[in-house]
């Protein structure tokens, strides 16, 4: 019984979020990352971008973006996206060799992300 609550409680969450109106983000990317595989520093720029669509029913707002010193952020969108519009944000891993592991913090105003902030993450291994 208490299982069968909290299945149900579960679902009501959802339900409720799913169904809120405003701006909502959705990358393209599963998992919201980009594996850059194997690469070598020598033949890869370390420019990548993660492609995301409004799929609600308000402007979309790309607040901020935080990002550590190893990767940088070459391109937002600078102004809101519209509801079914599509923006990128393009980053670029600095290339020291030995594996990838970062994330990179959305700020949005998106109501299907909690408080609007998204993680991305790239991976890989730079030879």
């Amino acid at each position: 019984m208490k299982n069968l609550i909290i299945v149900m409680v579960t679902l009501l969450f959802s339900v409720a979020t799913y169904s809120q109106s405003g701006p909502k983000i959705e990358f393209s990317t599963p998992d919201n990352t980009i594996d850059y595989g194997k690469v070598s520093k020598s033949n890869d720029n370390g420019i990548r971008s993660f492609e995301f669509k409004n799929t609600g029913d308000a402007p979309l707002q790309i607040i901020n973006i935080l990002s550590t010193k190893e990767c940088s952020i070459l391109s937002k969108p600078t102004t809101a996206i519209q509801p079914g519009e599509s923006g990128k944000i393009e980053v670029k891993y600095n290339m020291t060799p030995g594996p990838i592991r970062k994330t990179i913090t959305v700020e949005t105003n998106a109501v299907n992300q909690e408080n609007g902030r998204i993680a991305l993450k790239i991976k890989g291994e730079v030879l």
